[in-house]
């Protein structure tokens, strides 16, 4: 069987590169959108009347969490009705849903009303993966690893970008009309997205159709958990390494210097993202994924042990760029992996292994840090993501990455 036949036809051998182009615009829009208000939240919180530090804390938490939760349960519905119904739709659904409960943020005038918001909001997320399947099933083989590192950079640069924007704005106009400035944000998104994203239709079958069901990409669960593990390494220290800044850095200017350490992984992305993508199409993705998840462990050495802020933040950088090549990587083995039929459910549950990353890495993160200092914070997250790059050694099913095989049944 050639392993070409699923790749674009000749004929649309630029239509997947000027897709890129869009989405990437799309994926910078977003996510600058989204990181418009998230720093911000506790501030607004307290404008609407809690002024009680622990009461404070437990609203920003739950309101926090409340969109990662519904988002982890919704990617695979929206993703099987991708599959079924198209990619392009569920963008529009995502951009435009966002942005409508974004909007309505700024008009609430009590605490629940802001939770109820969050927790609409997730239901309607998932613009990043759709992104994703989108480009990948435009995208040819032999380019996948580019192109979707390249996209990953849209999300990154919009999510450095977000809170800057995010707070000349609050300053000069207020918090509430940054939330309608993002929604606005989010619905000029997806106008373009519905005028110059074309998504290709690839032919039906009449005779069989496939007999698919959850179970059926098990195989990728490798691939799931390393998604999962990836976002729980980066989210474990995330939410506490301004506050270990505050231990090792006793100078002026503390929240700049605060804000590089934070930011400088993310600038470290977007390098790390397409370069390494780039040579994963040319040594596999397995070998990089193998790589960069050993070379993100002993980035937190140097961190662990920082008694300097130079030394933290070459840490830093460093594992910005590890992590940059884990994520295109595990995209393109989703791509690799699911049937046609159901890359779009594939790249749903692969977002919500992320989204659930999300949820668990901060947990993890506080118990330790509360138990054991915030130091061990830094080798417990080194010894998970070298627990799953033994894991990952050992499977051979990502060694030469095919689809899986779907059995069929009569449709008529």
């Amino acid at each position: 069987m050639n392993r070409r036949s699923s790749s674009p036809a000749a004929g649309e051998g630029l239509s997947w590169q000027r897709t890129l182009i869009i989405l990437w615009i799309a994926n910078f829009g977003v996510m600058a959108g989204m990181n418009l208000v998230i720093p911000f939240l506790p501030i607004y919180i307290g404008d609407l009347g809690i002024h009680n530090l622990a009461q404070l804390e437990r609203w920003s938490s739950w309101i926090f969490a409340a969109q990662f939760l519904t988002s982890f349960a919704f990617q695979p519905i929206w993703g099987a009705v991708a599959d079924r119904r198209g990619r392009k739709i569920m963008l529009l659904r995502a951009g435009f849903g966002m942005g409508a409960m974004t909007a309505l943020m700024g008009l609430v005038g009590a605490p629940w009303e802001l939770l109820i918001l969050r927790f609409v909001n997730g239901i309607f997320s998932g613009f990043i993966s759709m992104a994703i399947s989108l480009q990948a099933s435009v995208t040819p083989e032999d380019q996948a690893g580019r192109a979707l590192g390249i996209l990953q950079t849209g999300g990154i640069a919009g999510g450095l970008i977000g809170p800057l924007l995010g707070g000349v704005l609050s300053e000069a106009f207020g918090i509430r009309l940054v939330f309608l400035f993002t929604g606005g944000m989010l619905f000029v998104t997806s106008i373009v997205v519905l005028f110059f994203v074309k998504e290709p239709k690839h032919p039906k079958v009449l005779i069989q159709r496939p007999k698919l069901s959850v179970w059926t990409l098990r195989p990728l669960l490798p691939v799931f958990l390393a998604s999962f593990v990836t976002q729980l390494g980066v989210m474990s220290i995330e939410p506490i390494v301004t506050v270990f800044t505050k231990t090792i850095y006793h100078g002026g200017h503390l929240q700049v210097v605060a804000g590089l350490v934070v930011a400088l992984s993310g600038f470290a992305n977007l390098i790390g993202s397409p370069l390494l993508g780039r040579y994963s199409d040319k040594v596999g993705q397995k070998r990089i994924l193998i790589v960069a998840l050993c070379g993100a462990a002993l980035m937190y050495v140097p961190q662990a042990l920082a008694h300097t802020i130079g030394l933290l933040l070459i840490g830093r950088f460093l594992l910005g760029l590890f992590i940059g090549g884990m994520l295109p990587s595990l995209n393109v083995l989703v791509r690799k992996m699911a049937p046609q039929e159901m890359q779009a459910m594939a790249f749903g549950l692969n977002s919500s292994a992320t989204f659930l990353g999300n949820l668990v890495g901060p947990l993890l993160g506080g118990m330790v840090a509360a138990s054991y200092g915030i130091r061990s914070v830094f080798y417990v997250t080194m010894s998970v993501l070298v627990l799953n790059a033994i894991v990952l050694v050992f499977n051979r099913t990502m060694n030469h990455p095919e689809p899986i095989r779907v059995s069929t049944v009569s449709a008529e």
